[in-house]
């Protein structure tokens, strides 16, 4: 009999445990038994360019504003390291793109400081197919494909961002659009000349210097660019920087003298 008690008072515990449990794995009224949902893994940075980094000016050098697209990217250490000691080399950090982003940011990128020497172009970004509507880039044989910015507002666009320039009472250096390769994305090979020509009644009108880096890197073409490509290798980067450097200088000495 004593068995039998036991029994029944260990089924009765038994039963007991089962119901706590239940109650503790039970959803409880309201709340959702829902997997959460899985955290989009976070997307990794893109890293920094160098050429965008801010430097430390040194006190009593020339302050030089180099403004220009990827291909002044490529270059921009390069010419910083050639004028190490001569001048403080800045470049917004940006890719200056076409010369109707030029008319609208120019103002940020001029600062509040006084500049010595503008060294600037615009001409690669302007003169790459978009569709018709003007939002894709496209091939020039698309049906409706036209520059991003045509010809005659290029032409605008340059006088309204050098008759600015000048206001800063900098020595100018006009940088040419540097050649375009057969088989170049979204161009016409070396359309660049008929823009540079453009450029270059704008620059000979108000007595602006020339660095014709079509010119220096044309005859170059299959050492220092990249195959079917618009941009340079590092050597070719170099290489253009050389040059770049160069008129820099010859523009610094100008400002100096005070001659023109």
């Amino acid at each position: 009999m004593n068995f039998l008690i036991s029994g029944s008072l260990f089924v009765n515990r038994l039963r007991t445990s089962l119901v706590v449990l239940a109650c503790l794995v039970a959803p409880l009224p309201g709340v959702s038994q829902e997997k959460p949902a899985k955290q989009p893994v976070p997307k990794k940075a893109p890293a920094k360019q160098p050429a965008f980094e801010t430097i430390v000016e040194k006190d009593g050098l020339p302050r030089v504003l180099l403004i220009g697209d990827s291909i002044s990217i490529g270059y921009t250490l390069p010419v910083r390291k050639l004028l190490a000691g001569k001048a403080n080399l800045v470049r917004p950090a940006a890719n200056c793109g076409p010369s109707s982003r030029g008319v609208t940011a120019l103002e940020d990128w001029l600062g509040d400081g006084k500049w010595d020497v503008i060294h600037f172009n615009f001409g690669l970004h302007d003169i790459v197919y978009y569709s018709a509507d003007g939002k894709t880039r496209a091939e020039p044989s698309v049906a409706g494909a036209r520059h991003q910015v045509p010809a005659d507002e290029y032409e605008q666009n340059l006088r309204k961002l050098v008759a600015r320039l000048k206001q800063t009472g900098a020595e100018l250096i006009w940088c040419s659009t540097t050649p375009v390769p057969k088989g170049s994305a979204g161009r016409v090979a070396d359309e660049s000349v008929d823009y540079n020509a453009i450029a270059n009644k704008i620059m000979l009108e108000n007595h602006i210097a020339i660095d014709d880096l079509h010119a220096f890197a044309l005859p170059r073409l299959a050492d220092i660019q990249l195959p079917k490509n618009v941009h340079f290798t590092p050597k070719g980067s170099e290489i253009l920087a050389e040059q770049v450097s160069k008129s820099i200088e010859t523009a610094l000495a100008r400002k100096a003298s005070g001659t023109r």
